[in-house]
């Protein structure tokens, strides 16, 4: 578009004189080059350029609407031209698209070198991802020779989708597109040879968006008239939701297609044609993490600041990881220094003790590790219990300073390196005595055995002697026993990792693991009979076993006592159950007098009719502000299978439609015989610390958004509460309630919840709701990511994108959460999620809380190591596996 230049002569006369750089330049020419981006009601200016090509102004998007406002003068020669044209503008744009609108024919391609979405439109509508298919030609060729050898040559139809790299899930969309370049060269047979196919590949691997625009309206255009009717959008929406597994999208097809017909096809023809599904594409939302009011020049700054340097120096290197470690680690490693420095000084203390003992002439220095060994075994059964002291361990984080040296919410790794330690020690403690102190007893000549026979009678002559007395039967079944527990302990028994035959399948999971554990009840009380009856002590007063362990066992037996009388005294009524798809059961209950608990921290819940004897935790997913103390728990084992079965059998079936994606529900009153619920808790968690940081990071995976939830929903409450209290008491002394609301430091909180399946957005859709709605200042920045879907730019969901910024602009709601919040696509780029927050919050301390598989921590808790070290802002990550 050209438009002759109306400046006048004082203005040209500026220019002149203000460009130092070429003193003599004139402005001759006659025309300006404008490239403008005409869209539904706007036009933006992309660049401004003389007749001979140079480029006057170049901005990204400058709005025509707002150049009177924002842009004057003296800024360019440009920003005049359009100051004096913007009035025509408009017209110009009505009358462009009014051209177009009236087109028959297909449309030339447009050149895209100077649109402003350009960017985003060579990143959309690819068919092959980077995870199915980049590889290139070669492993498709590949692929083609091993798939054909059985068919003469010729790739099947079918197998098109495997050849070129697509999932299985994709399998029906890969043979729509293989119909649609098939249609395009006039192929009607059901097999294609390898130069067929690489004809295929370069039209499907063009970089052009233009190719790929024109492939795509080929898929969906199966007529093959250039017209797309509405029963054709209908079907290329159910082919890319069954791709993406939106189960929801494809039952409602018809509705979405409506709706794409209504925004493409106002005057009700019938049909769109390739330039309004053109335009719909590039107005489709940006999915990526980060582009969203970032700084591209500071971002960039900062990835080439991130970049990792290696230190050739291998002595510096080595300080600088040492350094960095015990920065990140030092309430750790204070921690395990003292529990090793105190098990070395008892092994050594115990060592020379009997190092000057008549029995060391006998047995030697076996007896010494024998019973060094025992020293820091009876000091780690005692210590054991006091990690799971849970009562103890939240009173000593809440009411205490201890937290800020001691990493409570270690408290069960403390616990597994006690067991190991343990195991060591009685594999320590057995086999001296075994191969070591019992053949010297029993190889002992008379004379050198003589000491002895205070301690163990006559010269015994074979082990039976040893075994057959109290100290032999307690220690063997406390092997026993002890072997067993910790085997059913670990991983591969607990999560059922290992598939054992019937019955020996009863073995693995979490009830053998729980069970089992209570056999330690059996192990405290022989361990003590076993330190009474010892062979080379008979002053009571030496025998320390019961000294050490008497604490722990007192403090244990309370807590256990406590929790069973506090279950038992807390009256829980449920107020409302609700059964989601994805294994999923939420129970909503009253709140019992004096239960006061923070968001993040847990629970455990005991029902009888599944177990009389087993608790399990789940976190609370209810504010503290609410009136109800709600928890949603997935079916991950035996226990909450048995559960969620339980409670389905009480509550009806929902009707179809009636209320989601609920599969039952029953509210208070409805249901006389709903089982009978027991609480144990609160329980401290690291996700309580919350309120410690003005800005959070809160990822919550799957069913660990629970945490997440009830965080989100106090900090948008303590907001609300601390704007009424300020109103309230802006001319008062405030009272010890507004004081403790302005503790509370969180000021802005990012929620990422990351789930695989579409439907497990109806586990918090109510509470997302609740929270956009409370949240009108955007405290709380929310980001739903489906896993399921493939990532922005790939064709399989592109049409979602379209549907979903349809949809959301007419009626707020998403079509792949179904709530207000706007849902992304595939995996959040977690790297560009912390320069984000880096570049939005310099110098903050951020506190970032991951709840969810053990998967996703190791790069979160690297990402926060890094962006700490070499940024100003400092994340302080917090973790609570599942």
């Amino acid at each position: 578009m050209k438009m002759q230049k109306t400046e006048d002569r004082n203005y040209d006369r500026e220019i002149i004189d203000n460009d130092n750089s070429s003193p003599s330049k004139t402005i001759d020419d006659t025309y300006v080059e404008i490239t403008l981006d005409i869209r539904e009601d706007t036009v933006a200016v992309h660049s401004v350029k003389n007749a001979s090509g140079a480029n006057i102004v170049e901005e990204a998007e400058v709005e025509v609407l707002g150049l009177a406002k924002n842009v004057k003068k003296k800024h360019s020669f440009g920003a005049s031209v359009v100051r004096n044209t913007s009035m025509r503008m408009r017209q110009v744009a009505q009358e462009l698209k009014l051209l177009a609108s009236l087109k028959k024919q297909q449309p030339r391609p447009f050149d895209r070198t100077n649109s402003v979405a350009a960017h985003h439109a060579l990143k959309g509508l690819k068919f092959i991802s980077k995870t199915d298919g980049g590889a290139g030609w070669a492993a498709v060729e590949k692929h083609f020779d091993e798939l054909s050898a059985t068919s003469d040559g010729l790739l099947p139809r079918g197998k098109f989708g495997e050849c070129i790299g697509m999932n299985r899930e994709s399998k029906e969309f890969a043979v729509e597109l293989f119909d649609a370049l098939a249609r395009r060269r006039n192929i009607t047979s059901d097999c294609i040879s390898k130069i067929q196919l690489k004809e295929f590949w370069d039209q499907i691997a063009n970089q052009c968006f233009d190719a790929r625009l024109r492939t795509f309206f080929d898929m969906v255009d199966k007529n093959a008239d250039g017209r797309i009717s509405s029963e054709e959008v209908k079907e290329i929406i159910s082919l890319s939701a069954s791709a993406n597994k939106l189960s929801n999208i494809q039952k409602q097809a018809d509705e979405y297609a409506a709706l794409i017909m209504e925004e493409l096809d106002p005057d009700n023809l019938g049909y769109i044609m390739i330039e309004n599904l053109e335009m719909l594409l590039l107005q489709a939302p940006n999915q990526s993490e980060g582009g969203k009011g970032l700084n591209r020049n500071l971002s960039h700054m900062l990835s080439l600041k991130l970049k990792p340097t290696v230190e050739t120096n291998p002595i510096k290197r080595w300080y600088k990881n040492l350094n960095y470690f015990l920065l990140d680690n030092w309430q750790r490693v204070w921690v395990v220094l003292l529990w090793i420095g105190a098990m070395a000084g008892l092994f050594a203390y115990k060592y020379v003790q009997y190092r000057n003992r008549a029995a060391f002439d006998v047995m030697g220095h076996c007896v010494c590790m024998a019973k060094g060994a025992a020293e820091i075994l009876k000091l780690n059964m005692a210590l054991i219990l006091l990690p799971v002291c849970r009562n103890t361990i939240t009173w000593l984080r809440n009411k205490t300073k201890l937290a800020a040296a001691v990493p409570f919410d270690d408290n069960l790794n403390f616990h597994k390196m006690m067991a190991v330690a343990i195991a060591i020690g009685v594999g320590i403690h057995v086999l001296a005595h075994m191969t070591c102190d019992f053949p010297r007893l029993l190889k002992a000549s008379p004379e050198k055995y003589k000491p002895m026979e205070p301690y163990f009678g006559d010269q015994p002559t074979s082990y039976w002697h040893f075994v057959k007395g109290v100290e032999g039967v307690s220690g063997i079944i406390m092997v026993v026993l002890m072997a067993v527990a910790f085997t059913l302990a670990t991983p591969w028994f607990r999560r059922n990792r290992i598939k054992l035959p019937r019955p020996l399948n009863k073995l693995t999971g979490f009830n053998a693991f729980w069970y089992s554990h209570h056999l330690f009840v059996i192990v405290y009380s022989l361990l003590i009979v076993h330190g009474i009856k010892l062979y080379l002590t008979k002053e009571w007063y030496k025998k320390t076993t019961w000294m050490y362990l008497a604490i722990s066992i007192i403090l244990y037996s309370g807590e256990r006592l406590l929790r069973a009388l506090r279950s038992s005294i807390k009256d829980v009524k449920i107020l409302k159950v609700a059964v989601y798809p994805g294994n999923v059961l939420a129970l909503h209950m009253s709140k019992p007098q004096g239960f006061k608990y923070k968001s993040g921290q847990y629970m455990f819940v005991n029902c009888s009719a599944v177990s009389p004897f087993e608790w399990h935790p789940f976190s609370i997913t209810s504010a503290p502000g609410d009136d109800y103390v709600s928890i949603h728990i997935r079916t991950l084992g035996d226990w909450t299978s048995k559960l969620r079965a339980v409670f389905s059998e009480v509550c009806q079936p929902l009707p179809i439609g009636k209320s989601g994606q609920l599969v039952a529900e029953c509210l208070q009153g409805e249901n006389k015989n709903l089982p009978k619920v027991l609480i144990d808790g609160p329980y401290g968690a690291p996700a309580q610390d919350y309120k410690k940081y003005e800005v959070l990071l809160l990822v919550g995976l799957g069913i660990g958004a629970t945490p997440m939830i009830s965080i989100a929903k106090d900090i948008v409450n303590n907001m609300k509460a601390k704007e009424e209290d300020d109103l309230e008491n802006r001319h008062e002394n405030p009272n010890p309630t507004s004081q403790k609301k302005r503790n509370f430091k969180s000021k802005r909180a990012y929620f990422y919840w990351v789930t695989r399946e579409q439907g497990s957005f109806d586990w918090f859709k109510g509470i997302m709701n609740e929270i956009a709605e409370l949240d009108p200042k955007g405290v709380i920045e929310m980001h739903n990511y489906c896993t399921s879907v493939y990532e922005e730019g790939d064709a399989r969901s592109a049409l979602i994108a379209m549907i979903q910024s349809l949809q959301h602009a007419k009626n707020g709601v998403d079509i792949v959460s179904g709530t207000r919040v706007k849902s992304h696509f595939a995996k959040p780029n977690w790297r560009n999620v912390y320069k984000r927050i880096a570049l939005n919050h310099t110098n903050a301390r951020v506190g970032v809380f991951y709840c969810g598989a053990p998967a996703l921590t190791k790069e979160l808790r690297q990402l926060a190591l890094d962006f700490s070290r070499k940024t100003s802002t400092k994340f302080d990550f917090h973790k609570e596996n599942f």
